[in-house]
C-alpha cells in the first residue's frame, strides 16, 4: 500500500472507529505502527506536522502510546507538557478542564464576596410567598438528597456499562467517588437535622456540578487507560487521603447533629464543640477538601486536579463566611478559631 494510503487507513480506522469494533489492542497497535511508519507524527520539522493537533483531537488516544521499542516521544507530551504526576490531557481533556475551572472559580468568588448558594446557614427559613423571590422552595433535606442522589446513581451506573470503567486505577476511583455520595445521601436520611429550605434552583445547580465533575473524573479516566502512567504513582497514598478525608468528614458531621441532639428548637444555632472545632469553623469542609485531593491523587488526570482545587476554592470561601457568620451572630465566638486552617487561616 502506498505510503499516504497506510498514513489515511490508519488515521480514519483509529480515530472514527469504535474500539468495540478495531478489535484486539495487537491490531489497534498495528494501525498506530502504519501511522508512525509513514513519518507524518515523528517530528515536528516533517511537512505534514499539521496534522498532529487535528488527529489527537479526533482521538485522545491515537497518539499517546508509542510501543516500548519506540525511540519517538509522546505527541501529547511534546504539545502539551505535563508533571510527572500526571497523565498528558489531550485537547478534549484540557477543554474540559479549562471549562471546570471557569466554573469553580465563578462559585468560589461568589462565596467570598458573600453571594452564596443559599443552602445550610445561608438558606434561609423563607416560606413560599415570602422572602422567596417567587422561588420554589425545597425543605433543606429533600434540597439536599436532590444534590446528591444524582451523581451517586451515575457512579454506580458507570460499573454497569461495559469498557466505561478499565483498570484497578478507574475502578478504585469509580468506587471512592460513588462512596462517597453514598456517604452523603445517607448523612442526609439519617444524620443530619435539618431546618428551613432551600430554592430549587439552588439544588439543581449544586446537583448538576456535583454529577457532571464525578462522571467527567470518570470519563477522562477512561481516556487515560492504557497511556503511559505518570512518572510518580500517586494512587494508594490517594486511597489514604480519600479515607481521612471522608472518616474526618463524617466525624465532624456527625458532631454537628449533635448539636440539635435534644430536640429543642431547630432553628437555633449553637457554636460547635469538639473536633477540630475548637481550632476552626469548618472541619468538615477541611476533611471534604482532603478528600477531594484524594480523588485528583487516584486519578493523577488535570480534570480531577482542577476539581480538587476548585473545589478547596470554593468551601475556602464558604468557610470564611461561615465564620464571618458564627462572629457576628455570637459575641462569645472564639477569636483563635480560625476558618479552615488550624493556626493558619
Amino acid at each position: 500500500m502506498p505510503r499516504p494510503l497506510h498514513f489515511f487507513y490508519s488515521f480514519f480506522f483509529i480515530a472514527f472507529t469504535p474500539s468495540r469494533v478495531r478489535g484486539s489492542a495487537s491490531l489497534r497497535r498495528v494501525a498506530i505502527g502504519k501511522l508512525y511508519n509513514t513519518r507524518l507524527v515523528l517530528r515536528p520539522s516533517d511537512p505534514h506536522h499539521h496534522l498532529i493537533p487535528i488527529a489527537v483531537c479526533f482521538s485522545p488516544q491515537l497518539l499517546l502510546r508509542p510501543s516500548s521499542a519506540s525511540p519517538i516521544p509522546s505527541v501529547m507530551a511534546m504539545l502539551w507538557p505535563s508533571p510527572p504526576f500526571l497523565y498528558a490531557p489531550s485537547p478534549v481533556v484540557a477543554s474540559l478542564t479549562a471549562a471546570c475551572a471557569a466554573t469553580l472559580a465563578f462559585l468560589a468568588i461568589s462565596e467570598f464576596r458573600g453571594a452564596n448558594l443559599r443552602y445550610s446557614k445561608f438558606g434561609g427559613r423563607a416560606k413560599k410567598g415570602g422572602g422567596g423571590g417567587g422561588a420554589l422552595l425545597l425543605p433543606s433535606r429533600v434540597g439536599m438528597f436532590v444534590i446528591y442522589a444524582p451523581a451517586l446513581a451515575a457512579a454506580l451506573a458507570s460499573f454497569l456499562v461495559p469498557g466505561a470503567v478499565e483498570g484497578a486505577r478507574a475502578r478504585i476511583l469509580a468506587a471512592a467517588v460513588a462512596v462517597h455520595f453514598l456517604k452523603r445521601v445517607l448523612e442526609v436520611l439519617f444524620v443530619h437535622r435539618y431546618s428551613g429550605s432551600m430554592p430549587l434552583g439552588t439544588a439543581l445547580l449544586i446537583s448538576s456540578c456535583y454529577l457532571f465533575n464525578g462522571m467527567a473524573m470518570i470519563y477522562v479516566q477512561h481516556l487515560s487507560h492504557g497511556l503511559p502512567e505518570p512518572a510518580v504513582d500517586l494512587l494508594y497514598p490517594g486511597v489514604l487521603a480519600f479515607a481521612v478525608g471522608i472518616a474526618g468528614n463524617f466525624y465532624h458531621h456527625h458532631l454537628l447533629s449533635r448539636l440539635r441532639a435534644d430536640g429543642g428548637d431547630k432553628g437555633h444555632y449553637k457554636i460547635p464543640r469538639g473536633g477540630l472545632f475548637e481550632l476552626v469553623t469548618c472541619p468538615h469542609y477541611l476533611f471534604e477538601i482532603i478528600g477531594f485531593f484524594g480523588f485528583a491523587m487516584i486519578s493523577q488526570t488535570a480534570y480531577a486536579l482542577v476539581v480538587a482545587v476548585g473545589t478547596a476554592a470554593y468551601l475556602a470561601g464558604r468557610s470564611y463566611t461561615t465564620r464571618k457568620w458564627y462572629a457576628a451572630k455570637f459575641e462569645e465566638f472564639p477569636a483563635r478559631v480560625r476558618a479552615l486552617v488550624p493556626y493558619v487561616w
